[in-house]
């Protein structure tokens, strides 16, 4: 079943300031993510505290998503370091 993406406007925002590279590769799972999400399982997790918040890795960025019906909605797409503040 493939998923659709919709980005919040600050995901829009944070992936603006990510270099072009990792853009393309956030870009790029991102779109496995919505044609398959188990593809990406090693790479995914759900974040505590329950909300129905996951997380997806893409080498140093941390993607933060739910999942409503068959949308996938971007939260944030942010470095390691700050993805959980």
């Amino acid at each position: 079943m493939a998923y659709q993406l919709r980005f919040e406007r600050e995901a829009v925002e944070e992936l603006k300031k990510i270099p072009k590279e990792y853009q393309k590769l956030i870009k790029e799972k991102l779109q496995l993510l919505a044609d398959n999400p188990e593809n990406l399982k090693n790479n995914i997790k759900p974040l505590k505290g329950g909300n129905g918040f996951f997380r997806l890795r893409v080498g140093n960025y941390r993607v933060i998503y739910k999942i409503y019906n068959e949308v996938i909605i971007i939260y944030h797409i942010r470095h390691r370091k700050s993805a959980y503040d």
